[in-house]
C-alpha cells in the first residue's frame, strides 16, 4: 500500500531497529517518500531508502533543514544510545538522548512535521516496583542513565501533547533479538550474540546470570507493533508517555536450551560483568494489557518458534547452512 503523502524521516535508520523498519516503511510507502539518516557515508545499498542524509541529530540547524527539504511529515526517531553504553558515556548519552526529541517536538508544535514516534524503554523501571507482570502505570524508578533519559524523554512526550497537541507515540521496547542487523550495546543483546556464538564457536559465556529472567521481543513483532501504533487513529491512543510492550519473557539458561533442541553440542557458562547489574533493576515480565486494548498488539513469535527462525536464518546469513 502505497502513500503519495506522508513523507518519512528515520534517524537512527542504518541501527537494529532503524534497518527493519526502514525496509516496512519503503514496502508500505514507497523508496522515494522515505528518507533514512545515520552518521556513515553514504554507500551503495547502505539503506533501502531512496533518499538518504549524513546527519548528525544533535545539530538541530541540519535536521531542520532536511525536514523542510523533504517535507517531512512523518518522524521515526530512533537514534539514540543504548543501555551498557550510555553508562561509559553519560553526559553524551543525555544529550543524544533527549535535545533531538525535544527538537521534534517543538518542529511538531510548529506545524512542520504531523507525526512522531519515539522508542522507550524497560530500562525506566527500576528499583521498588514488582518484578514481575510490571503494569502500564508504575512509579518509574531508574537507577542508570539510560533509564534516565527514557523517562524523562516520556515525560517530555506527554508534556508536548497535553500542552500543544503534539502527535507523538511511545513504546517501552523490552529486549530486541534480530538475525539481520548486530546489537548495539545494550544490557540485553546475549539474546543475540548467543546465537552467533552457538553456530560459529559452539560456546558462549553469558555477561547476564543464568537465571536472570527479562522481557525480550523478536524483531518481526517489535515492528509489527510500531507500525500498528503509527497506524491507529488519534483518539485511540490513550497513553502519551509510552505503551509497555512484554513480548516474552526468559533466561539466558532457558534461552540456552532451546537453542539446544537446534545444536545439540553446544555449550554455555556465565561470567556476569557490570550489565547485571543494570539487568537487576529491570521487570521480569511486563503487563501489556493497555496496548492490546487500544490499539490491537499481538505477538507471532514465542521463545521456540524465534529460536529456530534466528539460526535457520543465521546459518544461511553466515554461511553455515
Amino acid at each position: 500500500m502505497k502513500s503519495d503523502t506522508e513523507r518519512i524521516l528515520i534517524t537512527g535508520a542504518l541501527g537494529q531497529i532503524g534497518t527493519e523498519l526502514t525496509n516496512r516503511l519503503v514496502e508500505m510507502h514507497g523508496a522515494e517518500n522515505v528518507v533514512a539518516s545515520g552518521l556513515d557515508r553514504w554507500q551503495k545499498g547502505i539503506t533501502s531508502a531512496e533518499h538518504y542524509e549524513r546527519m548528525d541529530v544533535t545539530n538541530t540547524q541540519l535536521v531542520r533543514q532536511v525536514i523542510k527539504d523533504y517535507d517531512i511529515t512523518t518522524v521515526y526517531h530512533l537514534a539514540s544510545l543504548l543501555s551498557g553504553t550510555s553508562e561509559k558515556q553519560p553526559v553524551f548519552a543525555w544529550k543524544l538522548n533527549i535535545e533531538p526529541l525535544l527538537h521534534f517536538c517543538e518542529m511538531a508544535k510548529e506545524g512542520l512535521i504531523n507525526k512522531i514516534f519515539w522508542p522507550s524503554s524497560i530500562a525506566v523501571f527500576g528499583k521498588g516496583i514488582p518484578k514481575e507482570n510490571v503494569a502500564q502505570d508504575v512509579v518509574l524508578n531508574p537507577t542508570t542513565v539510560y533509564g534516565i533519559s527514557k523517562m524523562a524523554g516520556e515525560k517530555w512526550c506527554e508534556y508536548y501533547f497535553d500542552k500543544h497537541g503534539v502527535d507523538v507515540r511511545s513504546i517501552r521496547y523490552p529486549g530486541l533479538i534480530s538475525w539481520k542487523t548486530p546489537a548495539g550495546g545494550g544490557t540485553t543483546d546475549y539474546a543475540v550474540e548467543i546465537f552467533y556464538e552457538a553456530i560459529e564457536e559452539g560456546k558462549y559465556t553469558s555477561f547476564i546470570a543464568e537465571n536472570t529472567a527479562m522481557p525480550m521481543l523478536y524483531m518481526d513483532d517489535a515492528i509489527n507493533a510500531t507500525l500498528k501504533l503509527m497506524e491507529a487513529p488519534k483518539e485511540s491512543i490513550t497513553v502519551r508517555s509510552s505503551y509497555n510492550l512484554g513480548g516474552m519473557s526468559f533466561t539466558p539458561k532457558e534461552l540456552a536450551e532451546e537453542i539446544k533442541k537446534e545444536i545439540p553440542s553446544f555449550e554455555v557458562d556465565y561470567k556476569p560483568d557490570f550489565r547485571q547489574a543494570i539487568a537487576d533493576s529491570w521487570p521480569a515480565s511486563i503487563d501489556d494489557s493497555v496496548a492490546k486494548k487500544d490499539w490491537g498488539l499481538t505477538y507471532d513469535f514465542g521463545i521456540s518458534e524465534m529460536t529456530t527462525d534466528m539460526i535457520k536464518n543465521l546459518k544461511i546469513k553466515l554461511g553455515n547452512n
